[in-house]
């Protein structure tokens, strides 16, 4: 079962997580609270919203803005944006003619099996190089100019290397600690796909069996007292 949160709805039950007698770690990569039982079994999980940060940094005196990449990459298509606690500020999308049009399939999936050939592949082949170059090109940007807390990240794996191996060097390497990769499934990448996206990330999610119902009210009981006040 899943269900999702506002982000103030989110930081509550986080202050309420902290202050109880929960037993909880924090994941990294996942961006997510897992809460223990006494033998170490993970019981629920909260991810969090991609703008709240991890629960030891989580005081409201002293919280920082966070600033992000969202990079949504598939075979001939991607968006990505810089945002800014929330808000989009700069966004670009790429298209490259990487698709064998019969077969549907990309030059680089092609290539596995049957290898370089025809004056086309050539062709998909020198788009599929300019169109990482175009990526790397702009996350240089990025970077040069923010500081980059998080980068949440959309790729399937046939791709990675067509990225980090780029004449246009990556900003950052494929074991980049600020990587998330985003939990959901991502349809082929534009403004408005992004977008979608972001607020998907924007919101927290509660994810648990239902036996543990009776914890996760427990929880929203006492964070929607906490909001409320």
């Amino acid at each position: 079962m899943n269900r999702y949160l506002s982000q103030a709805t989110t930081r509550a039950v986080v202050k309420q997580i902290q202050q109880g007698a929960y037993l909880y770690q924090y994941d990294h990569e996942k961006h997510r609270i897992i809460l223990l039982d006494s033998f170490q079994n993970e019981l629920v999980y909260l991810r969090l919203p991609i703008v709240v940060p991890p629960p030891q940094e989580l005081v409201a005196e002293a919280e920082k803005p966070v600033n992000y990449i969202m990079l949504l990459i598939q075979s001939g298509n991607c968006a990505m944006g810089y945002f800014e606690n929330g808000q989009n500020i700069n966004h670009k999308v790429f298209r490259s003619y990487m698709v064998r049009k019969k077969q549907g399939t990309s030059q680089i999936k092609y290539l596995k099996t049957k290898g370089k050939s025809r004056a086309g592949s050539r062709v998909r082949l020198a788009e599929t190089n300019e169109f990482f170059e175009n990526i790397n090109e702009r996350l240089q940007e990025y970077f040069a100019a923010h500081p980059i807390h998080r980068i949440a990240l959309s790729c399937s794996k046939i791709l990675i290397p067509y990225l980090f191996n780029s004449k246009v060097t990556t900003p950052f390497d494929k074991r980049d600690e600020r990587i998330y990769k985003i939990p959901k499934h991502v349809p082929t990448p534009i403004y408005e796909v992004m977008m979608d996206t972001h607020q998907f990330l924007l919101k927290g999610e509660l994810i648990y069996e239902e036996i543990y119902q009776p914890l996760v009210d427990e929880l929203l009981g006492s964070a929607t007292a906490e909001t409320t006040e």
